[in-house]
């Protein structure tokens, strides 16, 4: 018997610990039961993981719901903001948190024989065949999914400890890839051994976007929606284990059988179980329980709903591209219908998509996307915080940690896993904010300095008669210029976080800061293009085509003088100071480049 609510296997930092006069140092990560984190969430500063995409599945599956489902929904936002308020769980919730855990003891054993959490009792596949436990773990070597870099490789066996098993049990259940699967013995859908056409996990089809807060249970209530009436057939999957009847009826998840459906509500998306999982454990010669084999086989398909899904913002289908798909004959009925989940780019860091997260008002169609754009919706989460924002303390240092997998063409392996957090000041997620014109306009006046390099560097190779770089390589000097703006923007971003709405001075200020580092960032980068261009022939210059299939002259001094216009328009703040400002000669250190 191992069970999750009695044996430490989540890992988490506890609050910071005074350490040498004057300062802290971090606590060391340990791991801890369900139990104790849950009852002590307020001790804790941080839930961990093995990778970063380990985190939102651990409170998806596990975490939330079990809140959720032993204390329900706070009713509104006064009630929310007084369980934020109050800093921890009162005495009367965790005796109601206590009571569930001690009824529900006997559903969180990993290795039941009967009934193993989140898996199916006895799962087999064709021929009795199970595989390496590397099944589970996205970053281990298995059949297609080679990960770049990895020091193991198929044939090395893995290990893995309950704790890491556990873990990894519910990171497949959220982030798996698709394709080809298992057959399971007993699922009636199977075909010669396997299963086809399995759609990754459901976060894999997401961008995820998951609220942090100071402390593992302000997490916890940064992620929990409120004001939602409970629904009858609402269930997490421990209590949907059924093992008789037709599984579309009782939507069980402990028998090989599946099914196609919607969620039923918050709790059932939450716990989903997009596969059919048996743990095999074992014990080794120096008797240690280990899990090196597995079984993982097809499970439920998640039809995507809007309305019980919170953690991603949303795209929404330009009037072109509707208009495209009605010609098209498509069938997709329903403004929903409209509404795709925003997945993030890899390589892209979080704040250059935050006109998508800032998208909090009520979205229609025809409100947000334009005939040839796209428009957006922020998630139900990030939408809540913009009405209890107020609620927090002034300067709260909240978060938001975007995740995501993009996977192969064919979806059988993963190409590359996408991380990162911002810091996110909850101001700029009201509509009508000072704050949020703010942050909106330093995203792009970065896009716009990068456009101004590249277009510099564009018009030098014109000048020298050198052919453009492929659209998209590591040539274009935009991406190295945001890649120098990232610290300042993330530091700007924590500025706003801590000033008050109200201070327009402080904000102005703050955003002049910005736009003088900026200015210097730019010509660094500027400075690096001239110095390195052929001066001879970029002085005279060639001749090219314009826009207009008119000739017209590329040369080093208009390319420097439209770039010098660029900044001067898009850093408007700092041109506006310097015009203020008493001339200084043209060799000052001071002078404009």
């Amino acid at each position: 018997m191992w069970n999750l609510l009695d044996e430490p296997w989540l890992p988490v930092r506890a609050r910071s610990a005074t350490g040498r006069p004057g300062g802290h140092v971090p606590a060391l990560p340990r791991e801890i039961s369900v139990r104790e984190l849950l009852l002590d969430a307020h001790l804790h500063a941080e839930l961990l993981g093995d990778v970063p995409t380990q985190r939102p599945a651990l409170y998806r599956q596990l975490l939330l719901p079990l809140v959720i489902d032993a204390l329900g929904f706070p009713a509104d936002a006064t009630a929310w903001g007084r369980m934020f308020d109050a800093g921890c769980f009162g005495d009367a919730e965790r005796a109601r948190l206590g009571d569930y855990l001690d009824a529900h003891h006997h559903l969180f054993d990993l290795f039941s024989p009967q009934d193993p959490f989140a898996q199916v009792a006895g799962l087999t596949a064709s021929g009795d065949a199970t595989k390496s436990a590397a099944v589970l773990v996205s970053t281990a070597a298995l059949g297609n999914n080679v990960p770049v870099f990895s020091s193991r490789t198929e044939g090395d066996p893995l290990e893995l400890s309950p704790a890491q098993a556990a873990r990894w049990l519910l990171h497949v259940h959220c982030w798996d890839t698709g394709a080809i699967k298992t057959g399971a013995t007993g699922d009636p859908r199977a075909k010669a051994g396997k299963t086809t056409g399995n759609p990754v996990g459901p976060l894999g089809q997401l961008g995820v976007a998951m609220p942090l807060g100071a402390t593992v249970y302000d997490t916890l209530l940064l992620n929990i929606p409120f004001g939602r009436n409970p629904l009858k057939d609402d269930l997490p999957q421990w209590q949907r284990r059924a093992t008789d009847g037709d599984v579309a009826e009782t939507l069980s998840c402990a028998t090989p059988a599946w099914t196609t459906r919607a969620g039923r509500g918050l709790l059932d998306v939450w716990t989903w179980q997009s596969r059919r999982v048996r743990l095999i454990p074992e014990y080794t010669s120096r008797g240690d329980l280990r899990v090196s084999r597995a079984v993982v086989a097809a499970g439920d398909r998640l039809l995507p709903d809007m309305d019980h899904e919170p953690h991603t913002a949303w795209r929404v289908d330009s009037a072109g591209s509707r208009a495209k798909r009605s010609t098209q004959g498509e069938d997709r009925q329903g403004e929903q219908a409209h509404f795709r989940p925003l997945r993030h780019r890899s390589g892209r860091a979080a704040w250059r998509g935050l006109d998508a997260l800032l998208a909090v008002r009520t979205s229609t169609v025809d409100e947000h996307a334009t005939m040839k754009s796209d428009g957006f919706h922020t998630s139900i989460l990030l939408s809540q915080l913009a009405e209890v924002g107020h609620l927090l303390p002034a300067g709260y240092g909240a978060q938001v940690e975007l995740t995501g997998i993009q996977y192969g063409t064919k979806l059988g392996n993963i190409e590359d896993a996408y991380h990162d957090e911002i810091p996110l000041p909850l101001a700029a997620l009201r509509p009508d904010s000072d704050v949020r014109g703010a942050v909106l306009g330093i995203v792009e006046q970065a896009e716009e300095l990068a456009r101004a390099v590249n277009a510099l560097s564009a018009e030098l190779r014109r000048a020298v008669g050198a052919p453009p770089p492929a659209p998209g390589t590591w040539q274009y000097p935009g991406n190295a210029l945001l890649h120098t703006l990232d610290p300042l923007i993330r530091k700007l971003l924590i500025g706003l976080r801590e000033v008050g709405e109200d201070d327009f001075d402080r904000t102005e200020e703050g955003l002049l800061a910005w736009e003088v580092r900026a200015h210097r960032e730019a010509w660094k980068v500027a400075d690096d293009l001239l110095s390195t261009t052929d001066t001879a022939s970029a002085f005279a210059g060639r001749e090219v085509k314009g826009k207009d299939g008119q000739p017209r002259i590329a040369r080093e001094s208009t390319a420097e003088a439209h770039f010098r216009a660029r900044l001067r328009k898009t850093l408007f703040r700092r041109a506006a100071r310097l015009q203020e400002q008493p001339p200084v000669p043209h060799d000052s250190p001071t002078s404009e480049q």
